[in-house]
């Protein structure tokens, strides 16, 4: 297990934590940040209709654009299973018939990873950058980050964290894959949420979540939620917790962030296995024993 904790800005404690992991759909965050980044400088607003789609830029943030997700292809996880390489996004739309909408946008909510698909190239579109290029002067460089890169091939996955890696193409994540350090993405969280890139009312509405109903068991939250790129709700503690969990083939990462009146933590969780549920609960343990520890100090 590789983790990182971070409590009012200052690192405690990591563990190895300049070795690169993949941030799986932890990336969705960052891709989150970068399209808020555009609507900070007025290139396009939230409840805008994007062209020539019948959805807004909140709706594929939030999933709730109506978009089917490629994870329901039974020949998809059969492909990864058997190590193959990555379908084209084309071949991948056909096969998933994923320009037909399942219901009307704003109506309902649906998991989508083919929503982010379409987050990157609206980033594209919008920036007149590639994808990594916008994400790095937008989203990675501001906050201070370094070492977090998308990984293109087998090799950048081979090249990080030694139970990544598996003869998986990074391909198959259709919006991208970041990979970086487990302190990097606890400081990107971190840094986001209580710095100055975006203004403190999209950070508000970026935290505004759609309520997805009662506990899920496993999951450590009361009232589960979706926000823009964030999974955001209520935990057992009465607190409530901010930030993404990510799932690939053998590795789980799930970073989240706390906050208790003035005090503020947030960790970073890397993990070999497929428990996103156990992972998230070693996240929320450490974060709580920050907070016990804060209130026994005051």
């Amino acid at each position: 297990m590789l983790s990182s904790l971070i409590s009012n800005g200052q690192a405690q404690t990591p563990d190895q934590l300049e070795l690169r992991v993949p941030w799986w759909s932890f990336t969705k965050t960052v891709l989150a940040a970068t399209a808020l980044s555009l609507v900070r400088d007025g290139l396009i607003g939230l409840d805008d209709q994007i062209p020539d789609d019948p959805f807004t830029l909140r709706q594929l943030l939030r999933h709730e654009a109506g978009l089917a997700d490629y994870g329901e292809l039974a020949e998809y996880h059969a492909a990864v299973t058997n190590g193959e390489s990555a379908w084209s996004a084309d071949e991948m739309m056909q096969r998933l018939d994923g320009t037909s909408l399942r219901y009307s946008p704003g109506s309902s909510w649906r998991y989508s990873n083919v929503g982010y698909l379409l987050v990157g190239r609206l980033i594209e579109r919008l920036t007149e950058l590639t994808l990594d290029e916008a994400v790095l002067q937008r989203a990675i460089s501001p906050l201070g980050l370094s070492n977090v890169r998308f990984a293109k091939t087998r090799a950048d996955l081979q090249a990080t964290h030694p139970e990544c890696t598996l003869n998986y193409d990074p391909a198959w994540v259709y919006h991208g894959l970041l990979v970086g350090p487990v302190s990097q993405a606890a400081l990107f969280l971190d840094r986001l949420l209580s710095a100055d890139l975006l203004t403190t009312d999209l950070l508000q509405q970026m935290q505004a979540p759609r309520t997805l109903g009662g506990p899920i068991p496993g999951r450590p939250w009361i009232t589960p939620g979706y926000g823009l790129g964030v999974m955001q709700g209520a935990i057992g503690s009465g607190h409530s917790l901010c930030g993404h969990t990510g799932c690939g083939p053998g590795s789980v990462i799930a970073v989240y962030r706390i906050g208790d009146a003035d005090a503020s933590a947030c960790c970073a969780v890397f993990e070999a296995g497929v428990n996103e549920g156990a992972v998230e609960a070693r996240v929320v343990e450490r974060l709580m024993q920050v907070l016990q520890h804060r209130d026994e100090n005051i």
